[in-house]
Order: structure tokens, then sequence, then C-alpha cells
């Protein structure tokens, strides 16, 4: 009789994946608020609208990435900022539109998961919720062998937040006239890293460090 063939021999090492996540149950745990109405590891999350104090409640929603800031980090092997970053970057897409986020999912894929870089990944995504007061109610964890190079990983966050129908901003009432106020960032955010690598990259490398 043939071997049975597992995952395991087709480079998807799921017990890995498993021991990993069950190191971050609490800290994502403790992103949850009475809202949220199951734990980790469904197929899907459950969150009471009725929490959220609106007379006429409206979802607002928004899915993004962190472009090739990942390239960085894995190039100075710094990998809890960008799952901060991650939360922060959906956060502001539906805060300009009037939004308080209520709850975030993590996609996460990899061609084999390093354990500790995966773990400091979540990490970030937990402390940028908890800052934020949003809960991280689910995520997908990918493995796939051959289709990212050895070190690389790709990860993207689905936020969802809610606005009084009455209070929507959505650009219709900007006109000729209105002031503009702008805030001053600490630095780059998310966008424009391919950019700043083709620029900074090829003039420094990744440990120097000028005044």
């Amino acid at each position: 009789m043939s071997r049975k063939t597992t995952y395991k021999d087709a480079g998807v090492d799921i017990e890995k994946a498993e021991g990993a996540f069950r190191n971050l149950k609490d800290r994502i745990n403790a992103t949850h608020t009475p809202a949220v109405l199951s734990g980790v590891g469904l197929f899907g999350g459950f969150y009471d609208l009725s929490e959220t104090g609106c007379r006429e409640p409206v979802l607002v929603s928004s899915v993004d990435g962190v472009g090739t800031k990942l390239k960085v980090a894995i190039l100075a092997n710094r990998h809890h900022t960008v799952g901060q970053d991650l939360v922060n970057h959906c956060i502001n897409d539906i805060a300009v539109c009037g939004a308080k986020p209520l709850f975030f999912l993590d996609y996460f894929a990899c061609g084999h998961l390093d354990p500790a870089v995966y773990e400091e990944v979540i990490t970030g995504i937990t402390v940028g919720c908890k800052n934020a007061g949003v809960a991280l109610i689910g995520g997908e964890t990918a493995e796939m062998p051959d289709f990212y190079q050895a070190g690389e990983y790709d990860m993207s966050g689905t936020i969802v937040g809610v606005v009084e129908k009455s209070r929507i901003i959505d650009g219709r009432d900007i006109a000729s006239g209105d002031l503009l106020i702008g805030i001053s960032g600490n630095g780059l955010h998310t966008n424009g890293y391919t950019l700043a690598r083709k620029v900074l990259l090829e003039a420094f490398e990744i440990d120097q460090y000028h005044e």
C-alpha cells in the first residue's frame, strides 16, 4: 500500500500554523468588545450592531494593504509595525467618510509560514486594533508553496465601521470657498513606498542612518 500523501508533503504545515495561531488567541480576544458575539476560529464573525447607539446606522467598509512597505519590513526584519500600519490605514479610509471603526479582519499569505514572523505581524494588528477600540473578529492565513518567494509574505485588511445616515461624508457637499485643513504626518505611512524605495535604497543600505 502506498504511503498517504499529506498537506505537509505538499509544503503546507497546518500544525505549525495552528500552533502559531494558538499563541495569538489571547491577544486577539483582548481586542473584543461586548458587541462581539463570537470567539475566534469560526467561519464568520458576529457583531451586534445595536451596541453602536446609532438611530440610522450605515455600515462603511474598506479593504486595503500596505503595499511595498512589506519589502522594507522584510529587509529590516521588523514586522510588528506593518500590522499596526495596516489597521490604521484601513481606519483612515473609513474615517474620511465619517465612520467610526467597529471590527477588522486580516488576510496573511506566504509561501512557507515562519511562525515568528507571522506572530509578529498579527501581534501588530492586535495592537493597532486595541489602540483604536476595534475588534479583530476574523481572518485568513494562507500558506501557498511556490506562490511566494522565500521569506516573502503579503497581507491585507478589511474594516467595517458605522456612521449615522445624516452624518455621512461623501464629498457631495464640497464647494468653492470651503476651508481645507491639513494635518501633518510623522513620515511615510503606507503609500508611496515603491517610489521611496527607488530613491532611498539605491543610495543607502537598509541599516544606514544619517542625521
